[in-house]
């Protein structure tokens, strides 16, 4: 009995042994069947989008646009900003990078199929129509090519197609700067067809014109100017080959102020004031006041030189034009003001040099006529009285007269005198002709800086307040 039960042991054994090497071999050949039913389905499905892309081709003329000789065809646009700017002043021009949208119905393109878009690549692109789209006010288009051309080029099953571009566009911003800096432009971007006139291509936007054209924040990162928004219009345009739709993205521009305010009005407003201090130097101070005076006028031209160089050369003045030449004024009045003082104080002093030598020239005639008396005057005490009274009356008359009018004996240094401190413009005797505060100086303290301040109040005024954005042109 032991015997006999352990070889039944081993007959079940091997039995178990049986059964796991048939269920591999079953399971291998299952995972083996799959594999290939894989490999053919996938081969099939390749097989049959090729043939459907041969069939799609198949007899497709290229150079007829959808519809030809039918329906007009209907181009739909939108257009997303992935970097805008710069923006060049002196150019008068803009550059942005963009990816451009196109959508139309090819009803050639149909297919049905088991995908229901056929995402293909640029290769594809040149083998159907396209619209013939080119900008219009583009000076410098590019279309970029690395590592390959960035297009995008999909067809759906009811014949839509998307075909987008990568394109950097350098376009044309017209500009009227008569109120620069304080000013605002409307950049226009203008596109349609260029062959096909309205009856064959109209172009519409895709998403309305609040979301055609889409900016997001990061990509307007501007150092001079701030994008405020953009509008959106199309145009017809009638020419003697047709009537086209032309598309058009208005992109407003506003400009920063704080470069020129630094660079330019700043350093105009400190260089007045610098010049009105000119009026509290004494007028004999004639050195130190003309440097003041040229100095600041050499520092208004040079600022106004500097300030052109960042603009066109256009025919009109500007806000800032403005502001500089009324800073030049002021400065240029200022020296022009010590001018008209040293004139009439030097007027003056020779007035009361020709009033002090009429009454020098009555005392000497006094002192010979009282000398030509004297020897005919009687001796005794009434002669001693009458030369004492001559005598009295001629010191008298001499030193009523004006300190630079009396001999130069007055003064120790003979080579020192009224005349030579007039030519020299230093510190002079105490004299009321030639020295203390000039009348136009106490006016010229009080009405330069109050009509300075007047001007800039009215200036900032009505450029700050003023609406000074470009309008676009409005929709025909």
């Amino acid at each position: 009995m032991l015997i006999l039960k352990v070889e039944q042991g081993v007959l079940v054994v091997r039995c178990l042994r049986g059964m796991a090497f048939v269920l591999t071999c079953l399971f291998l050949s299952c995972y083996s069947a799959s594999g290939v039913l894989g490999n053919q389905h996938s081969e099939s499905y390749l097989d049959n989008i090729t043939r459907i892309l041969d069939r799609l081709l198949d007899g497709y003329d290229n150079r007829l646009r959808p519809g030809f000789g039918g329906p007009v065809t209907e181009v739909k646009t939108d257009i997303f900003v992935t970097s805008f700017g710069p923006v060049s002043d002196v150019e008068m021009e803009y550059t942005m990078d963009v990816f451009f949208r196109q959508t139309w119905i090819d009803k050639r393109l149909k297919f049905e199929g088991p995908i229901e878009i056929l995402r293909l690549n640029n290769l594809m692109v040149s083998k159907i129509w396209t619209p013939d789209t080119f900008f219009r006010n583009g000076k410098r288009s590019i279309s970029h090519n690395m590592t390959t051309p960035n297009k995008l080029f999909r067809i759906m099953q009811n014949g839509t197609i998307l075909y987008t571009m990568r394109l950097t566009i350098n376009a044309e911003c017209p500009m009227r700067l008569m109120n620069f800096p304080m000013d605002g432009h409307a950049c226009p971007l203008k596109f349609g067809s260029y062959a096909y006139p309205m009856s064959e291509i109209v172009y519409t936007w895709k998403k309305g014109p609040l979301s055609s054209v889409e900016v997001p924040q990061e990509s307007s990162s501007l150092l001079q100017y701030d994008l405020i928004g953009q509008t959106v219009s199309s145009e017809r345009l009638q020419s003697n080959t047709g009537e086209y739709v032309i598309m058009t993205v208005h992109f407003h521009l506003q400009r920063k102020m704080g470069f020129f305010l630094i660079q330019t009005y700043i350093p105009c407003i400190m260089t007045v004031i610098l010049a009105q201090v000119s009026f509290w130097i004494n007028k004999e101070s004639v050195p130190a006041r003309t440097v003041f005076g040229i100095t600041t006028v050499l520092t208004m031209t040079t600022l106004s030189i500097s300030a052109r160089h960042s603009l066109p050369k256009v025919s009109y003045a500007t806000a800032m034009d403005w502001f500089i030449a009324v800073c030049f004024a002021f400065v240029f009045s200022a020296l022009i003001e010590f001018a008209a003082v040293n004139y009439f104080s030097t007027l003056q002093a020779n007035r009361e040099q020709r009033k002090t030598a009429a009454m020098k020239a009555a005392a000497q005639e006094a002192a010979a006529a009282a000398a030509a008396a004297a020897p005919a005057a009687t001796t005794g005490n009434d002669g001693e009285v009458s030369a004492v009274d001559a005598s009295s009356v001629l010191k008298k008359r001499m030193n009523s007269a004006p300190l630079f009018d009396r001999p130069a004996k007055t003064f120790p240094n003979s080579a020192v005198n009224a005349h030579t401190f007039l030519q020299q413009g230093s510190a002079v005797p105490a004299n009321n002709v030639l020295t203390g505060t000039s009348i136009i100086d106490k006016y010229s303290r009080i009405l330069f800086p109050l009509s300075f301040g007047a001007f800039n109040l009215v200036y900032w005024i009505v450029y700050l307040t003023k609406d000074t954005m470009e309008m676009s042109r409005d929709p025909v």
